[in-house]
């Protein structure tokens, strides 16, 4: 059994194996493995090279054309357009390892044991990655054991929590944004089945994005809603279109931004579950910004006072769940802000921690 890690655990990972060691991460398609890593080690200054083994049709593809060198009439191998020719080291990251074809496979060998590709050798500090999509519902290749011994390999499940809160800060449209919240299980649906009349759709992160693309360039109609469906399937589109016409629960931007007193009475008015969903979103507005720097005074009255309110024996489960959220790695700039300008606050968080 593959050991589970997030996306935050993933890049800790990526921090903590060193260059010389492959790595392999298992999971549906659609959750990001490869953004996540193009975007850590670009941050690095490495240059990452993604390369789609699924799509490659034989070996040339990946190691490059032969070439006849008259003067010593040996052949040689062209090196392919990705390989790196100034010496410094690439993240190679092979996606849809286990879609390739069995000769592609075979070039993969050397490549994962001594770094070299035809002969030609990866510069120095170079890393191979790979991704494999794992499950009944995808038309893989049979890996050889030789070649799985070779990679260090992880089952990457990243949560609900950290889309969201990529979402946020990736501007996504409210209301997926909310639906996902209060409806995590939304988020990664099956992946396409085969049935006897076709293919049914349903609901991915990639989906949702496109979902999020939509609603921002389109009035809600019965139109929209065949769009949408096309995107992640009838029965999501469906339950996603009734709960946005539905009352909403309270803001973030509400609660931390507008008169706090106006907003308890619809607090009071929500389940526990959805007090938890109302505590992430309260949490990603402040970790992504969400108001102007004049505003972080009221910020800090609002996210004391809403904390203060859920003290109440009604909404302990739910200001447990605040603390949480707080003492997890999820938010570190919510924890700086209440550190740094709000002591009190700080105070009253860290005496309910201790007294659970």
């Amino acid at each position: 059994m593959a050991v589970h890690i997030n996306a935050l655990g993933l890049e800790k990972l990526l921090a903590a194996t060193p260059a010389s060691q492959n790595i392999m991460l298992t999971g549906k398609h659609g959750i990001g493995k490869s953004q996540i890593l193009e975007k850590y080690f670009t941050a690095r200054g490495e240059r990452v090279v993604i390369l789609f083994l699924g799509q490659m049709s034989d070996p040339g593809d990946l190691i490059g054309l032969p070439r006849l060198d008259e003067a010593t009439g040996k052949t040689h191998f062209m090196p392919p357009y990705w390989f790196p020719t100034d010496g410094k080291p690439v993240v190679l990251f092979l996606d849809e390892l286990n879609r390739a074809r069995p000769e592609v496979l075979q070039t993969i060998m050397d490549l994962t044991l001594n770094r070299t590709l035809a002969g030609r050798k990866l510069p120095e500090g170079s890393r191979v990655i790979s991704a494999v999509n794992d499950g009944e519902e995808y038309q893989l290749t049979d890996l050889d054991p030789a070649l799985v011994s070779r990679f260090n390999i992880y089952e990457f499940k990243p949560t609900a929590q950290e889309w969201l809160l990529w979402a946020s800060k990736a501007g996504l449209d409210s209301r997926v944004i909310d639906f996902i919240s209060e409806n995590p299980d939304m988020l990664d649906g099956a992946a396409f089945t085969r049935e006897d009349q076709g293919l049914e759709k349903s609901p991915d992160r990639r989906g949702w994005e496109r979902v999020s693309k939509v609603l921002q360039t389109n009035e809600v109609s019965a139109l929209l809603k065949t769009v949408i469906a096309g995107i992640i399937g009838m029965p999501a589109a469906s339950k996603f279109f009734a709960t946005i016409k539905q009352k909403r629960l309270p803001s973030a931007k509400d609660i931390l931004l507008g008169d706090f007193a106006k907003q308890k009475s619809a607090i009071k008015k929500c389940t526990t579950p959805e007090l938890a969903s109302v505590n992430e979103s309260v949490f990603r507005f402040i970790e992504t910004k969400g108001y102007d720097a004049k505003d972080e005074a009221k910020v800090i009255e609002n996210f004391a006072a809403y904390f203060e309110f859920l003290s109440g024996e009604k909404f302990r489960e739910a200001q447990a769940h605040f603390a949480n959220l707080y003492s997890s790695s999820m938010y570190p700039a919510a924890m700086t802000l209440v550190i740094m300008k709000c002591p009190e606050l700080y105070k009253k968080i860290t005496q309910f921690i201790q007294s659970i």
